[in-house]
């Protein structure tokens, strides 16, 4: 009895790629067959990344992550790709239509850096997810204090002040702070009892069922707002594919100017090139009707990501077996 658990998990972890994309195919399915329990699956995008990033912090030992703190070359690295360079080039969003509500949600997303399935992901591509984890919450802080002026930057002051605070310090607490927490009581607990360590290994296995948990419902959930602006999709698919080339390029470039090793370079790409979608699209769906495009915008990103993430992954993983 005891192996058939063990042997599922291990295919599982072997098929993970095949497992989120069948994640994500059911995801859509749910969201096109079932448009109406969109609102279920987007209450649940919270607590299932939640547990996901319980998940993910259990396997990273507490004085580990204070030790990654220090490492001031990756953190520099983090700030640089994500806040200097990701501007730089979301500057391109001049090209796309003049509508404002689609430069909205645009920018939205995409001066916003991912601090949640990008640990995942760069993980799964020999990355230093374990470097990504001590910096979320970083880069969660930082995004929050800079986001009001990028926007007064790219598009004046009569959208600037669009942005409240609440939903990232929703995200800080339930993403950022709760996750580790448990984390780290559970690994105190586990090293003190036997029953603590059982828990604590069974719940590590759990990793590859939540991400595909957690595509699943992201999926569902924002599929079905795509049927009211399918030309503004079309219109912003390009640029975000754009963007995921271009940064893997620049991140590429940082990682080499601050002399960083493989999996901190590959860590580096993922941070500059996977965004904050899921925290800024409650952002968005508060916009005025007149601006509601921009939560379409918004979701387009987070689908065309995740693909992107697959083939990151990819051709991590082709590079790797090239090299040996």
């Amino acid at each position: 009895m005891s192996q058939e658990p063990s042997g599922l998990v291990d295919q599982m972890e072997h098929h993970q790629i095949a497992v989120y994309l069948g994640a994500m195919a059911a995801g859509t399915l749910v969201g096109w067959a079932a448009p109406a329990a969109g609102p279920g699956p987007e209450h649940a995008i919270n607590p299932v990344l939640g547990a996901l990033l319980f998940v993910t912090f259990l396997q990273v030992p507490a004085a580990e992550l204070v030790r990654f703190l220090r490492d001031g070359r990756f953190l520099a690295a983090a700030l640089v790709v994500n806040f200097v360079v990701v501007p730089l080039v979301a500057a391109m969003f001049v090209f796309l239509p003049t509508d404002q509500a689609v430069r909205i949600g645009v920018l939205l997303v995409l001066l916003c850096p991912c601090v949640d399935y990008v640990i995942v992901f760069s993980g799964l591509a020999g990355g230093s997810s374990r470097r990504l984890l001590a910096s979320t919450p970083l880069l969660l802080v930082a995004q929050m204090l800079l986001l009001p002026g990028f926007l007064y930057l790219f598009m004046g002051s009569e959208l600037a002040d669009i942005v409240e605070i609440g939903p990232f310090a929703e995200a800080f607490v339930v993403l950022i702070f709760i996750p580790p927490a448990l984390a780290w009581a559970l690994q105190a607990w586990a090293a003190r009892r036997l029953v603590g360590q059982k828990i604590s290994d069974a719940t590590t296995t759990m990793m590859v069922p939540l991400m595909a948990a957690t595509l699943l419902v992201v999926v569902a959930s924002q599929v079905p707002k795509l049927g009211d602006g399918l030309a503004d999709v079309a219109a912003v698919i390009p640029f975000y594919v754009a963007f995921l080339i271009v940064m893997a390029l620049a991140g590429k470039t940082v990682a080499r100017l601050f002399r960083l090793d493989a999996p901190a370079s590959r860590a580096i790409a993922f941070t500059g090139a996977t965004r904050n979608s899921l925290v800024v699209l409650p952002l968005a769906l508060a916009l005025p009707d007149s601006l509601s495009v921009a939560a379409v915008v918004v979701v387009t990103q987070t689908l065309i990501e995740v693909l992107g993430m697959v083939v990151y992954v990819l051709g991590q993983e082709s590079v790797r077996t090239r090299s040996t």
